[in-house]
């Protein structure tokens, strides 16, 4: 899943997308609010990470500018100043949730998996499809209760089609959420990495929807 990190404390932004990274997220990163405003605007995100004191376009503007237009992911505030007046504006503005500075990096992880959960509907901390159980908090996929190795790239998708169960997600977007930007997409690619992770899930894991793309399922009872 691709997350969008707004922070232009240098050292904040690092230490954030590192973090971010080893939770298996894919981080683009910016430091200025108009250029945060436009990526937020054009592409898709399963959620923001936003800071409020920024160049260009402040935080608070940034998100009333995203609400305003329709764009519908969660948004984390991040803010050193914090004072109740603030967030109840942020929170009335549209933010999902306020995080002050300083802060743990374990809570802010903790936040993002909560409001990224909730936007899609799910209200348990593990999601759970038939014999299949993600834990986002380990990054731990089960099937029956044994746990399948999967790659970085593998635990993404399984991680977002399990998040959108229900939908059919389309190829093109499960693209954008798996592969960084700078990423050359191949055409099958996404096709290919269904059928690694069908292989280890079980073959009625992830349905194919021919011209539409692919949602989770409950594995064949035989595999």
């Amino acid at each position: 899943m691709r997350i969008l990190l707004v922070e232009d404390d240098a050292r904040i932004s690092r230490d954030v997308a590192a973090a971010l990274d080893a939770a298996g997220y894919l981080v683009d990163a910016e430091a200025n609010g108009e250029e945060a405003w436009f990526r937020g605007d054009t592409e898709d995100y399963a959620a923001a990470v936003l800071d409020l004191g920024l160049p260009g376009m402040d935080g608070m503007s940034v998100l009333k500018r995203w609400r305003a237009s329709g764009r519908a992911f969660p948004v984390l505030v991040l803010t050193a100043r914090g004072t109740w007046a603030e967030r109840v504006e942020g929170i009335d503005a549209g933010a999902d949730d306020y995080l002050p500075k300083p802060f743990a990096m374990e809570e802010l992880l903790a936040r993002l998996r909560a409001v990224i959960r909730r936007n899609n509907g799910h209200a348990a901390p593990a999601l759970q499809i038939g014999e299949i159980m993600l834990d986002p908090r380990q990054m731990r996929v089960t099937v029956k209760g044994a746990a399948v190795a999967l790659s970085p790239q593998e635990y993404r998708l399984v991680a977002y089609l399990m998040h959108h169960s229900g939908r059919v997600v389309p190829q093109q977007e499960l693209a954008e959420q798996l592969q960084a930007e700078h990423y050359e997409r191949e055409s099958n690619a996404v096709e290919v990495l269904v059928g690694r992770v069908r292989r280890k899930l079980g073959a009625g894991s992830i349905e194919t929807r021919r011209g539409f793309g692919y949602i989770m399922s409950a594995p064949d009872s035989a595999s």
